[in-house]
């Protein structure tokens, strides 16, 4: 193992190490590429069970459809998402979201435009940022954008990877240039690191038992 790891640079390095302790873990949760964007509109400032909680209300109610959640009211459905917060902004998020995606023609057509052009569109949707424009490009369209969200960040900061000052689209190319462009690399690699700052990368981090903590200039 010391061998093949001394072999790889640090980004996938860590990856490896996240891998074996971890395993495979078959992300994003959600049965339909909607219900994925929805989820990662939802799952802004929020914890995921507060999200899942929402997506089973919308279940519910028959409101889980581009068509059907602009059918409703703002009042109605941020009723409908209210446990994953700021619902009545997330409920004008989501409607804006579902006016461009429906204007746009869907899945299947927005399926087919190339990767640049389709996160630009994503981005010009009010209530989208980069994190979840990557995300559904990501997960839901299948291309190789990495994801950096908070976890990401606290995690390669305490390692020593990353400078603290950088925005999001530099910390983007920097995980891509030190990665191969490869979507399955890049969306299981976001699942690992989600994992291991929630189980040991914490606001205030388990160092002693943290399996990177020999690679940690930052462990407590």
């Amino acid at each position: 193992m010391e061998e093949k790891e001394a072999r790889l640079n640090p980004f996938h390095r860590i990856y490896h190490r996240l891998l074996d302790y971890y395993g495979h873990q078959d992300w994003w949760p959600g049965e339909t590429p909607f219900e994925v964007m929805v989820g990662a509109i939802l799952t802004q400032n929020t914890a995921w069970t507060n999200v899942e909680k929402a997506i089973n209300n919308l279940k519910r109610a028959n409101s889980l459809s581009a068509d059907q959640i602009m059918a409703i009211s703002v009042e109605e459905l941020a009723d409908l998402i209210r446990s994953a917060g700021y619902f009545n902004v997330k409920a004008r998020r989501l409607k804006n979201f579902c006016d461009w995606y429906l204007f746009q023609g869907g899945y299947e057509q927005l399926a087919k435009w190339p990767t640049d052009a389709l996160r630009k569109s994503l981005l010009s949707v009010n209530g989208i940022g980069p994190e979840t424009a990557d995300d559904i490009l990501l997960y839901v369209f299948e291309r190789p954008i990495f994801v950096i969200d908070a976890y990401t960040r606290r995690l390669f900061l305490r390692l020593g990877l990353i400078e603290p000052d950088l925005g999001y689209e530099e910390l983007r190319r920097i995980f891509e240039s030190e990665l191969e462009k490869n979507t399955q690399l890049y969306n299981e690699y976001h699942a690992l690191i989600v994992n291991h700052a929630k189980s040991f990368c914490k606001t205030r981090p388990v160092c002693e038992t943290c399996i990177l903590n020999d690679h940690c200039p930052g462990k407590e």
